[in-house]
């Protein structure tokens, strides 16, 4: 399901819950500016959607009285799938596929014909790497257990494929880069980690409570635990260009640097660097590899695979000179 497309569904299932909802308060719940907002309530009353604007100082948009849908019979996975694709996370397909025809069925003819065409149509590109799906009961278990202050067993398989069970004090879920991570206490290991959920086979809630660090923000643990991994290489590169540009084209792990005479230094940490040149490249600007150099062999070999691309189909093949 394309982002638009699941925020206008979340639009009209706000507006689904009754009353007058500002447009800076629809705006934030859906993560759009105004303007967004606004093109979205024009497409449900295009489609025959009867959103009403109430005019004055606590006004915004409702839905005309007596307009109701007929409520939904949701599978687990299949409501999760809904949240997750209103919030931009990594769906698994099938359960989003599921929802997505549990709503075309309940909804006015006319719209729900357009958004059959619009899914069968639209297309998206392809994310960075694989989303790792966690499971439902993991991911709603644990936020509860975050809310509710208590004490999980979780049975973890780390990186290296080595299990174990971890008794943690779970502060908070964050999704990222298509991956879910939970930033959790580990009294075991003295400190605060990262898991992935992907990576949690099982969990148990305790009774047994714990209270939270004041202020503590999950999003930020988990980007600077992601950034400090010891992972096989360190790259280092040296980019030409504002740290504004660069900085929205790399990772949110990578930390970049100014330098003199409009350079920066780029360093990110890494398992493989297959997708490293690939990143270089789609920047767009020129640079120079720092370190590692193996590195150097890997933009090389790619820069060879695109000049073999480029060649004309006779130079290319010599049967068909």
């Amino acid at each position: 399901m394309t982002r638009p497309t699941a925020r206008v569904l979340a639009l009209l299932e706000i507006l689904q819950g009754g009353g007058t909802r500002t447009v800076a308060d629809l705006a934030e719940r859906l993560g759009v500016d105004e303007r967004t907002l606004r093109r979205y309530v024009s497409h449900l009353i295009d489609l025959e959607i009867p959103v009403e604007s109430v005019r004055g100082r606590y006004g915004g948009y409702r839905l005309a009285a007596g307009f109701r849908m007929p409520p939904l019979m949701l599978a687990e996975e299949e409501a999760l799938a809904l949240v997750l694709g209103s919030m931009g996370a990594p769906v698994p397909q099938p359960a989003a596929e599921n929802a997505i025809a549990k709503i075309l069925r309940v909804l006015p003819q006319r719209l729900a014909a357009r958004l059959d065409l619009l899914l069968a149509t639209a297309d998206s590109t392809a994310t960075a790497r694989p989303a790792a799906y966690a499971q439902p009961g993991v991911l709603l278990g644990l936020t509860d257990a975050a809310s509710r202050h208590r004490v999980v067993d979780i049975g973890y398989v780390d990186r290296r494929g080595h299990v174990s069970v971890r008794t943690v004090h779970p502060y908070g879920v964050v999704s990222h880069n298509g991956r879910w991570y939970l930033a959790a206490a580990d009294p075991g290991a003295e400190g605060v980690r990262s898991f992935r959920l992907d990576r949690i086979a099982q969990m148990t809630v305790r009774e047994a409570g714990f209270d939270p660090p004041e202020g503590f923000d999950p999003a930020a643990h988990v980007l600077a635990s992601i950034a400090g991994t010891p992972w096989r290489y360190e790259v280092v590169v040296r980019i030409r260009g504002d740290v504004t540009r660069i900085g929205s084209r790399v990772p949110r792990v990578a930390v970049i640097e100014p330098l003199a005479e409009g350079w920066v230094r780029m360093r990110l940490r890494a398992e493989r660097l297959d997708w490293v040149p690939g990143l270089l490249a789609g920047i767009g600007l020129p640079f120079v590899v720092e370190t590692p150099d193996a590195l150097r062999h890997e933009v090389r070999a790619l820069a060879g695979r695109l000049l073999d691309g480029a060649r004309a189909p006779e130079a290319a093949d010599p049967e068909l000179r």
